[in-house]
């Protein structure tokens, strides 16, 4: 038996067969079809990278600190922990004026936006060729308007003295020009702030679901006529449940652009600080920055903004998944 043993332990390793090099070609070749994606996306994501995800980094570091002019001009840090975050969880303003004022604003044009999109979106399936292109024509010049443009424009309809809005009611003898401001209080104010929003957004929600309107067969909506439903059964039983992942995707997106909103605020009599009753989220992280220069403060209250985004959109989706997973399973 040790001679046995000896002998085998003589013979050195035995080789390894074909099939040892042949795995390993394999796996390098699974490795890199799994890697050739990437590498064809490396600069988009390199760019990406210092364009998007730096500044994010750079904001939540801001947040943690008491940055000022002082630390600007010097270049050093001075780390306070979680003091600003502290400060504005523990300021009443947050919770009584720019909460509200963000999350009932944001709400309104999100439900807003997606109801006219949607509306418009059957309009036009329902028009004839010439009718659809002058409608979509229009459509898209509203759509193509700067949003500073747009405010301005709001602005002057509703101006106290020279607007159209208060001419008309005047002329009515419903008011009296000299003594109101629509921008002095909240409710009007954002009631115009709305109504800029939802005309600046609701062609982006037309256009997309008028698109996937064209992607329904036709015969589901004969049938279903033919079997006496009337249009509002058609929409919910037919059009919303074919379309759904498109509503989902316009009213994520409107939502990530309806809480963030800024020029259509700031730049409204009274919304640049003026009226502290008006502030959101987006205009009071402004404010903070560079008005009063407390760069941590401003950064905080921007990953505060963030944060609500995502929980938003992240509860948003999971309800329409969970509802899309019980329809598939009934």
């Amino acid at each position: 038996m040790a001679a046995d043993l000896r002998r085998d332990l003589g013979k050195g390793p035995r080789k390894a067969g074909p099939a040892a090099p042949m795995a390993r070609a394999a796996r390098r070749a699974a490795w890199a079809r799994a890697s050739r994606p990437w590498l064809l996306l490396a600069p988009a994501l390199a760019v990406l990278a210092v364009l998007l995800f730096w500044p994010l980094v750079r904001v939540l570091l801001l947040s943690f600190q008491d940055y000022g002019l002082r630390q600007i001009n010097t270049g050093e840090s001075n780390y306070t922990g979680l003091d600003n975050y502290r400060e504005i969880l523990g300021d009443s303003f947050l919770w009584t004026t720019v909460l509200p004022n963000t999350v009932g604003f944001a709400a309104a044009c999100v439900a807003l936006t997606v109801v006219v999109g949607t509306l418009v979106a059957l309009l036009l399936q329902r028009l004839g060729r010439a009718w659809r292109v002058i409608c979509s024509t229009a459509v898209m010049m509203a759509w193509a308007m700067p949003a500073v443009t747009g405010t301005y424009v709001w602005i002057w309809v509703f101006d106290p003295l020279d607007g159209v809005v208060s001419g008309g009611l005047d002329g009515l003898g419903l008011i009296e020009p000299r003594e109101t401001n629509w921008f002095t209080e909240r409710w009007s104010f954002y009631a115009i702030a709305t109504l800029n929003v939802v005309h600046h957004g609701f062609p982006f929600v037309a256009i997309t679901v008028y698109a996937a309107l064209l992607t329904i067969p036709r015969e589901l909506p004969e049938a279903a006529t033919v079997d006496g439903a009337n249009a509002w059964q058609r929409f919910r039983h037919i059009t919303v449940p074919t379309i759904r992942p498109v509503f989902m995707v316009v009213t994520i997106l409107s939502i990530i652009w309806d809480f963030k909103v800024f020029a259509q605020i700031y730049l409204m009599p009274g919304g640049a600080g003026a009226n502290p009753d008006v502030l959101n989220l987006g205009v009071w992280s402004y404010i903070e920055s560079f008005s009063r220069n407390q760069y941590g403060l401003g950064s905080a209250i921007a990953v505060l903004l963030t944060l609500l985004l995502l929980a938003i959109t992240v509860v948003y989706v999971r309800a329409l998944s969970r509802e899309s997973d019980e329809g598939e399973a009934t």
